[in-house]
């Protein structure tokens, strides 16, 4: 609407005033406050100026020009001075309202000098008093003053007056008011204290526009101070959902910005970045400035540390930034706001302040978040820990024979650092000449380091080892280079090499020729590779070679049994065979005994002290016990590996074990602990450089598991940042599907029911295309709801009417049903000819009482046809609910300026209905006890309103009578009796009168 659109008297200036309200926070909303204030200067009405002048005021409140507060209020107080009966009694407590608007907005400008705002402090004061009003709102506006210059003992004073003093209609509300003692608190070193006094805020006891917005920002940096990582990363989740969209909080929004950058999350703080870039260089509101350019150099210089400085960032508009020139110039910036402040309140402690945030070290090291922040760059890996030190001889020489020791030691008990160590040993060994056994273990483990592309040094290694006096070690060596060509997908040529070397060692060993670890080494290696044609063999010859490859596991097995001892090299030949036997049993469906025999396996790789051996075949394990529905068995299983892992696991390891585990949780119900998991599967994912496929899962599964607990923001935040990762093509379009779907409860749980409408309707045009239709019909109901939750009625009807035609499609009475109830609800509420929704009108009643005579039918009709008891007390059940139903609704279309015999007739007809619903209920029994009261109380008020007292009463005396004798505990039957002995008391007054 244009400035002269509709704006012809004082009702269209209002109804414009409210529509601009509803808009987005900004420079947009302010321009057309602007133009209003014009529109109404020319009506000359008094009080329409005065209302134009108060909505320009809020607007410029809430936005990022509340600079521009002081001339519209300088006007108001003016026309108050001069003619305060033009304010009626709302304006004149708005004006009285927003003084402390101008108290906290005279702070925030650094050009007001501080006599000012002290005489505007016992100005607000004088007319508070005047007026009648309690000193809390005056003493809180002296804390703010005296916290900002940091009078900490002016502050104290005035913050116990504020609240000795009585709360009257000019305090802040509740929420807004802990905030502010909150904060104190916490900025007094007392975090607890602090988030005691949020507690109630934000448990969603005390709400207003900025809150709890603005105390889950405010509550970040105390709880990770505090260590309470979870519900840090669930404010910031949920606060920042808050805040995102309004343009007035810069200040929360730089607190999530600073919770990135001391969460080890500096991508995402990047990505907050780049969401608001008007907010670098916004001055209405200097404070709120200083406060983001303030995280600002905190983020850059995090990111300088970790060698970022080079990198491209969000920054102010006009040219392109590095980290470490945008760090320079936000510092720049802050300090130079900070001292004008501090000049113009004598001190310097807003430069104090300004200084200690920008050199906060990070208090997490990297704190998972679940949502998907973009991709790091290579440089932003975080730096690998130092190597361990290595000792030095006395020419500062890296001490070879130690480093041979440690090397040997770690490859005789298989560590998984045993290759580094080798690797080291080489590193130090250059220009030495080393014996002919340490370079053949350097070219070994070099050899299986490299994989196939190491083969060749195999061969070198197997001529060392023979140098050295070891035949059968080299034997060893040439049957793992055979092996590493079986894994580079040459089965046949390995099986021809290593059967050679299988003949001679044995040969060897039965000449005592060399032991029995280099012996199982080769059979070993000869196992393996017959493992490997069993997976590549094709089914014809699958009986062949699963017997050959058996026979070679039982022969490592009998080659190494009651010969280990202390060995753990030969023990872990043996757990590995026991694996083998396990894969082979659960190839041949053996599954009971593939999980036996992989419990032996990893309980003799713990016995022997390498647990992280056993992570693969407990994870086996899990997969077979969860296919035997041993959920217990399978949660153990990979818990174990979780811990056998420890610190070896790798991160794609990592994030598949977790998300397994919390499937497995949250099918027992395990909500919380689920999502623990799912979290941090995500976060492995995401380092493992598979956001968008393990990751994206992992999220699904982690939104769905918040949802179940009732935490819709957090959910909806997870949801939506894994849903553009989610494909029909790699996730299958189920999982999109479901995403929408629980992306839609969280929205509509939220309040955001446009946006659930639409994720609805995504999720019911893929599931349309599906054979089995259930879900389809479900979420067409469900955007219906939604869209009637949002005012769009007539989008609401179309869909309701292709739910009820899918439900009637699928043979579902109660879902067709309640479909034609709802749109007999909407037929009362289409919209007026003026296009504005959401009023009753007449025209909509004979729609809507058809709608309801079409679900009484259905229910009836379903009933007739019905052979299963079950089934006909349900569809009982419903068709009670139909009935009273139908009676709320011709008793709400008898509309007031209906004539008295419409009004009259409509009762009646409601009267029928809801007396045939009790009737309904009461021929299910005492299930549907509460039911059927409920109606002859509903059936009592429509006879009262008949003048009919004596049977109103009756009615009353046999809901009483339901009720002798009930549990005292039954909330709703002492609801029912209360309601009961109501309605006996107002007729007894009828009767009176």
């Amino acid at each position: 609407m244009s400035s002269t659109d509709g704006i012809a008297d004082f009702d269209s200036l209002r109804r414009a005033m409210a529509d601009n309200g509803e808009e987005p926070e900004g420079p947009a909303r302010n321009a057309r406050a602007e133009q209003l204030l014009a529109e109404a200067e020319k009506l000359n009405i008094p009080l329409a100026v005065i209302e134009a002048l108060g909505h320009q005021l809020k607007v410029y409140n809430y936005s990022s020009e509340k600079d521009k507060m002081f001339v519209p209020f300088a006007r108001l107080l003016r026309m108050w001075d001069e003619r305060p009966a033009d304010f009626d009694e709302y304006e004149t407590h708005s004006l009285h309202w927003v003084f402390k608007w101008m108290s906290s907005g005279m702070l925030d400008q650094p050009h007001i000098p501080l006599a000012s705002i002290e005489k505007w402090l016992g100005e607000m004061e004088h007319r508070y008093r005047l007026a009648g009003h309690s000193e809390r709102a005056v003493r809180s506006a002296e804390f703010s003053v005296a916290a900002h210059v940091g009078d900490v003992a002016r502050a104290e004073r005035a913050y116990g007056a504020w609240l000795a003093a009585d709360r009257d209609s000019m305090a802040d509300c509740h929420a807004c008011e802990l905030h502010g003692q909150g904060w104190w608190q916490a900025e007094r070193g007392r975090d607890a204290e602090g988030l005691r006094l949020w507690g109630p805020v934000l448990e969603g006891e005390f709400t207003c526009a900025h809150e709890p917005h603005t105390v889950l920002a405010s509550s970040l940096a105390p709880l990770l101070r505090l260590g309470r990582l979870d519900e840090a990363r669930a404010n910031h989740l949920r606060g920042f959902r808050l805040v995102r969209a309004m343009e007035s909080m810069r200040g929360a929004y730089a607190d999530h910005v600073e919770f990135c950058a001391l969460t080890g999350n500096e991508a995402r703080g990047l990505e907050l970045l780049a969401e608001r870039p008007a907010y670098f260089t916004d001055d209405g509101h200097p404070r709120s400035r200083l406060e983001f350019m303030s995280v600002v150099a905190l983020l850059m210089d995090r990111l300088t540390g970790l060698g970022l400085g080079e990198q491209q960032v969000p920054g102010p508009a006009g040219r392109t930034w590095t980290a470490r020139e945008l760090a320079v110039h936000a510092r720049k910036d802050a300090l130079a706001l900070a001292a004008r402040f501090d000049q113009r309140n004598g001190t310097g402690h807003i430069s104090e302040r300004a200084r200690a945030r920008m050199e906060q070290r990070p208090l997490v090291e990297r704190l998972p978040l679940g949502v998907r922040t973009p991709a790091r760059p290579t440089a932003m890996t975080l730096p690998a820990p130092a190597a361990a030190s290595v000792p030095e001889d006395s020419d500062g020489q890296p001490d070879l024979a130690t480093l041979l020791a440690e090397a040997g030691r770690l490859s005789d008990t298989l560590q998984p650092n045993a290759i580094e160590a080798w690797a080291a040993v080489s590193r130090a060994a250059e220009g030495v000449e080393l014996a002919a056994r340490d370079r053949a273990e350097i070219a070994d483990h070099r050899a299986m380091d490299l994989g196939p592309e190491g083969i060749a040094l195999f061969e070198e290694a197997a001529g060392l080892y023979a140098e050295a006096g070891d035949p059968g070690e080299a034997l060893a060596a040439r049957a793992r280079g055979a092996y590493v060509r079986a894994l580079a997908g040459e089965v046949p040529q390995a099986l021809t090499a290593v059967a050679g070397l299988y003949d001679r060692i044995l040969a060897l060993y039965a000449e005592d020729g060399t032991e029995v670890r280099q012996t199982a080494a080769v059979l070993m290696s000869r196992a393996r590779i017959l493992m490997r044609r069993v997976h590549e063999a094709q089914d014809t010859v699958q009986g062949a070679v699963l017997a050959d490859a058996e026979i070679a596991a039982r022969e490592v097995l009998a080659l190494v049994d009651g010969r280990a001892g202390d060995d753990v090299r030969l023990t872990s030949r043996a757990a590995e065979a026991q694996a083998m036997l396990a894969e082979l049993a659960a190839l041949t469906g053996d599954v009971a005994g593939a999980a036996e025999l992989f419990a032996r396996a990893s309980e003799a790789f713990v016995g022997a002290g390498l647990p992280w051996f056993a992570v693969e075949y407990e994870a086996r394990l899990a997969g077979l016990a969860h296919h035997l529905g041993d959920t217990a068995e399978a949660e153990r299983a990979l818990r174990a590996a979780l811990e056998h892992g420890g610190p070896h696991l790798e991160a794609t390891g990592r994030a598949q074990l977790n998300l397994q585990l919390a499937e497995v949780l949250g099918g027992r119900g395990l909500s919380e602990e689920a999502a623990e998991h799912a979290l941090e599967a995500a976060h492995w994912a995401d380092e493992a450089g598979e956001s968008r496929t393990l990751g994206a899962w992992a999220r699904q599964q982690l939104g769905g598991f918040l949802l179940r607990q009732g935490r819709w923001a957090e959910a909806a935040e997870v949801l939506e940042s894994a849903l553009p990762d989610l494909s029909a093509e790699t996730h299958g379009d189920g999982a999109v599907v479901q995403t929408q779907w629980w992306l839609g409860d969280c929205l509509s749980e939220l309040g955001e029911h446009r946006a659930a409408a639409e994720r609805r309707l995504q999720a019911a045009e893929i599931a349309r295309h599906w054979p089995e239709q259930h879900d389809h019909a479900t979420l067409a109901h469900l955007a219906a709801e939604s869209l009637g939750h949002a005012g769009l009625h007539a989008e609401a009807d179309q869909a309701y009417a292709r739910a009820g035609a899918l439900w009637r499609s699928l043979g579902n009475v109660h879902g067709l049903v309640r479909s034609l109830r709802a749109r007999a609800w909407l037929a009362l509420r289409v919209e007026t000819p003026e296009g504005t929704a959401g009023e009753d009108v007449a025209g909509g009643d004979d729609t809507a009482s058809e709608l309801m005579a079409s679900a009484v039918s259905e229910c009836v009709a379903a009933l007739d046809a019905a052979d299963d008891e079950e089934a006909r007390q349900r569809l009982t059940a419903e068709l009670g609910h139909t009935h009273r139903q139908f009676s709320d609704l011709l008793a709400r279309s008898a509309t007031e300026d209906a004539e008295d015999e419409s009004i009259r007739t409509a009762l009646e007809e409601a009267l029928s209905q809801v007396t045939r619903a009790a009737a309904v209920f009461a021929s299910l029994g005492d299930d549907a006890l509460h039911s059927r009261t409920g109606a002859e109380l509903a059936a009592g008020w429509l006879e009262a309103d008949l003048s009919r007292p004596a049977r109103a009463a009756a009615r009353a005396r046999a809901v009483l009578t339901a009720y002798e004798g009930c549990d005292e505990g039954d909330e709703e039957a002492q609801e029912r009796r209360a309601e009961a002995q109501q309605m006996l008391g107002v007729m007894e007054e009828h009767d009176t009168e």
